[in-house]
C-alpha cells in the first residue's frame, strides 16, 4: 500500500507519526512518501523536503515565502499525481494542506483524500466545512461532537480521539519532588501558561502579571511557576523580569535544575492560569484546576465576536458540556476579575474535577491509542 502524507507542523508531525504507527500495525507492507518531521520519518516517511519550510503562522512571516510556498503546492500536486497512492492523507495546516488536496482532487478525482483534524466549523465560519466536501472524502476528527458538522456537508468523519489522551503526564512523586525543590511550605503553586506565540505572550504577559500580584496579596506565600514555549523562551523572559511576583521559569533551551520539569508543574501546580487552547485539555488530563485568560486586538475582538457562534472558547467547557471553567476573552481579560477567579478556584479546587475528567473520558483515555483508531478508521473506509 502506498500512502502520501503531508503534515506542515510540530502538532502534525506528531499526529502524522502516531497514525503512521498504527498503519504499520495494521497493514504488513507500506510506503509513506510527502512532507513530515521526525516523527514522521522515524515511521518511514521519505519527506520531499524540510517540514520547516511549512511551520509559518500570520500575514507577516507568510508574505515573504508566498511564491516559495505556491511553488511547493505545485511540486507536490505533480509528485502525487505522478505516481497516484491509494489514499492521500493531509494533517491540520489547512491553508497549506487542503490547497494541496483541492489541486490534486480537481485533476484526479479517483485519489482518495483523508483530512486529519476537523475545522472548527462549530466555533466559527461554518461554511469552511462546505468547502472542504468538494475535494476532501474523509475527515478524522479530534472532539466527539465533530462528525455530524462534518457529514452534514457531505464528508464521511469519525472521531479518533485527541492525543493529549495518550501523553504523558507528571506523577505525584515528581510532583512533591518539585515543591521540594522550590522550598514550598504552605502557599499555594500557581502555574501561568502565557502562550506559544509571540503575539500571545506580548499581549498576555502584562496583565496576567497583574492578576498575579493581586492574588498574592492574599497569599503572601504564593509561589509562581512558568514553563516556557521553546520559540518564545525569550520573550518570556524578558516580560516577566517586570512582574511584580517574580516566577520561576522552566526553560526549554535552558537547563532547568531538575529533570521532567513541565510535566511536574503542571501536576504539582493548585490553580493554572492559561491562555485559551489545547492547553486546558493538558490541564485536565494533570487534574489541574485552572482560570482561562485572552486577548486580542480590538478589530479582532470586533470580527470573533460577530461570528463566533458558541459561548464559550474554553476546550474543557465544551468536551464536558459544561461551564465549569471560568475564562475571561477579550475585553473582560482584566487583572481584577482574573485575580477573583483564581481565589475562588483556590478555595474550591474540587468544583472543577468532574468536568475534567468527563472531558478525558469524551476524548478516549483509556481506550485505544488515538493514532491506533485513527488508522484504522483510514483502513475501514477505503
Amino acid at each position: 500500500m502506498r500512502i502520501f502524507i503531508i503534515a506542515g507542523e510540530v502538532s502534525g508531525d506528531k499526529l502524522g507519526g502516531a497514525l503512521m504507527a498504527g498503519l504499520r500495525s495494521q497493514v504488513a507492507e507500506l510506503s509513506f512518501d510527502g512532507v513530515g518531521g521526525p516523527k514522521m520519518r522515524e515511521q518511514g516517511l521519505r519527506s520531499l523536503f524540510a517540514m520547516d519550510e511549512l511551520s509559518l503562522m500570520g500575514i507577516v512571516e507568510i508574505l515573504p515565502k508566498y511564491f516559495h510556498l505556491k511553488r511547493r503546492i505545485r511540486e507536490l500536486t505533480e509528485a502525487i499525481l505522478a505516481n497516484p497512492p491509494d489514499v492521500l492523507i493531509t494533517i491540520d495546516s489547512p491553508d497549506f494542506c487542503l490547497r494541496v488536496a483541492a489541486a490534486v482532487k480537481e485533476r484526479n478525482p479517483e485519489i482518495r483524500t483523508v483530512h486529519y483534524v476537523a475545522p472548527t466549523v462549530w466555533a466559527w465560519r461554518p461554511e469552511r466545512a462546505e468547502r472542504m466536501a468538494k475535494f476532501i472524502d474523509h475527515v478524522l476528527s479530534l472532539f466527539p461532537f465533530e462528525p455530524p458538522y462534518m457529514e452534514k456537508a457531505g464528508m464521511e468523519c469519525d472521531f479518533v480521539g485527541h492525543p493529549v489522551v495518550a501523553e504523558k503526564i507528571g506523577t505525584e512523586e515528581e510532583a512533591i519532588s518539585l515543591r521540594t525543590v522550590l522550598g514550598m511550605k504552605n502557599g499555594p503553586l500557581v502555574l501561568a501558561l502565557p502562550g506559544s506565540r509571540r503575539s500571545e505572550v506580548s499581549r498576555l504577559a502584562g496583565t496576567f502579571g497583574s492578576a498575579l500580584s493581586k492574588l498574592q496579596d492574599n497569599h503572601p506565600d504564593m509561589r509562581v511557576i512558568v514553563p516556557c514555549a521553546a520559540p518564545v523562551a525569550g520573550l518570556v523572559r524578558k516580560l516577566t523580569a517586570h512582574w511584580p511576583v517574580r516566577p520561576v521559569l522552566v526553560d526549554p533551551t535552558r537547563e532547568s535544575g531538575f529533570s521532567g520539569a513541565k510535566l511536574a508543574a503542571f501536576r504539582a501546580a493548585d490553580v493554572a492560569l492559561a491562555a485559551s487552547g489545547t492547553v486546558s485539555l493538558e490541564l485536565a488530563a494533570s487534574g489541574t484546576p485552572m482560570v482561562i485568560a485572552y486577548d486580542m486586538n480590538w478589530l479582532s475582538r470586533r470580527i470573533i465576536k460577530k461570528k463566533l457562534l458558541i459561548d464559550t472558547v474554553t476546550l474543557v467547557n465544551l468536551v464536558s458540556d459544561t461551564r465549569t471553567i471560568p475564562e475571561f476573552i477579550g475585553s473582560e481579560c482584566r487583572p481584577g476579575a482574573i485575580a477573583e477567579a483564581l481565589e475562588q478556584v483556590l478555595q474550591n479546587p474540587e468544583a472543577q474535577k468532574e468536568a475534567m475528567r468527563l472531558t478525558m473520558e469524551r476524548l478516549g483515555q483509556g481506550g485505544e491509542p488515538p493514532g491506533l483508531r485513527a488508522a484504522k478508521a483510514v483502513l475501514a473506509r477505503l
